[in-house]
C-alpha cells in the first residue's frame, strides 16, 4: 500500500510538471480607478472642502469658484420662468376663444425661458467641482484665491479608488500562448515576506516591442499605489 501511494505521488508530480508551467513576472500596483479633476469653467477659487488624504463619496463637493453673479443670473431667469408659466397657463384655459398665434407666442416664451434656466444651471454647476466616484484625494494643486481657466485645463485634484487595486504584470513575450485569463498568480510585494494570491483578469492585446514584454492585470485590495513586486504565474497548458 505504501509503495502504491509513493507511485501515485510520483505520477501526480510528473503529470503536474508536464502540464504546469511557472512563469516569472514583475508588477507595479495601480489604483483600479483614478482621475485628474479640473474645473471646466474660469474663475477664482472661493472654497476648498477637501485636502490630500480626504476620503470622499461620489458627488461630494471638492471645491467651488466664486459664483455670486451666476447665482443671481439664475435667480432672475427662474423668476422669469415663473411668470412665463403663469401667462401660458392662463392662455391654455381660454385657448378656445383666443387666437392660436397668441397661444403659440406664450408657449414659445415659456419654452425659451425654461431652456434659459437649464442653461444657467449648467453654467453654475461648472463652478462646483465634485467627486466622480468614491475614493481618496491623493494630490491637490489649488488654493483659495487661485485663478483657473476653463480654456487651459489645470488639474485641481487627483483621486483614486479607496480600496480597489490592480497589479500590472510584465512577463516575457515567449509565454504569449501560455498565459490565460484565470491563471493563478502568487506574489510578494517588495519589502514584505507575505505571500498573496490572485488570478489573471486581463491580458493586454499588444506586446511591448522595445522590451519584448507582455502585460496582464490581477485584482488586489488595499496595497499602496506605486509599490513594486514579483511573483509566479501558474499556467495550465491543458487549457
Amino acid at each position: 500500500m505504501k509503495k502504491l501511494l509513493i507511485i501515485l505521488t510520483l505520477i501526480n508530480t510528473i503529470t503536474l510538471s508536464v502540464y504546469a508551467n511557472d512563469i516569472y513576472a514583475t508588477f507595479t500596483v495601480h489604483s483600479e480607478r483614478s482621475a485628474n479633476l479640473a474645473f471646466s469653467a474660469s474663475g477664482i477659487v472661493d472654497k476648498i472642502s477637501v485636502d490630500i488624504g480626504s476620503i470622499v463619496k461620489r458627488g461630494t463637493t471638492l471645491a467651488k469658484l466664486q459664483n455670486v453673479d451666476l447665482k443671481a443670473a439664475l435667480a432672475i431667469t427662474q423668476t422669469k420662468l415663473k411668470y412665463a408659466k403663469k401667462n401660458y397657463n392662463r392662455r391654455i384655459k381660454v385657448k378656445s376663444i383666443i387666437d392660436p398665434a397668441e397661444l403659440d407666442k406664450y408657449a414659445a416664451i415659456y419654452a425659451t425661458t425654461k431652456a434659459q434656466v437649464s442653461y444657467q444651471k449648467a453654467i453654475l454647476d461648472k463652478t462646483i467641482l465634485k467627486a466622480p466616484f468614491e475614493g481618496v484625494i491623493f494630490d491637490k494643486a489649488i488654493e483659495v484665491g487661485d485663478a483657473v481657466s476653463g480654456a487651459m485645463i489645470r488639474t485641481a485634484f487627483k483621486i483614486q479608488s479607496l480600496h480597489k487595486r490592480k497589479l500590472v504584470l510584465e512577463y516575457d513575450q515567449k509565454y504569449w500562448a501560455d498565459v490565460k485569463k484565470g491563471d493563478k498568480f502568487t506574489y510578494k510585494v517588495d519589502g514584505s515576506d507575505k505571500v498573496y494570491e490572485g488570478e489573471i483578469t486581463k491580458i493586454y492585446p499588444a506586446i511591448d516591442t522595445q522590451r519584448r514584454k507582455i502585460k496582464a492585470e490581477v485584482k488586489a485590495k488595499d496595497l499602496k499605489v506605486g509599490l513594486f513586486g514579483d511573483g509566479t504565474i501558474i499556467t495550465d497548458t491543458k487549457k
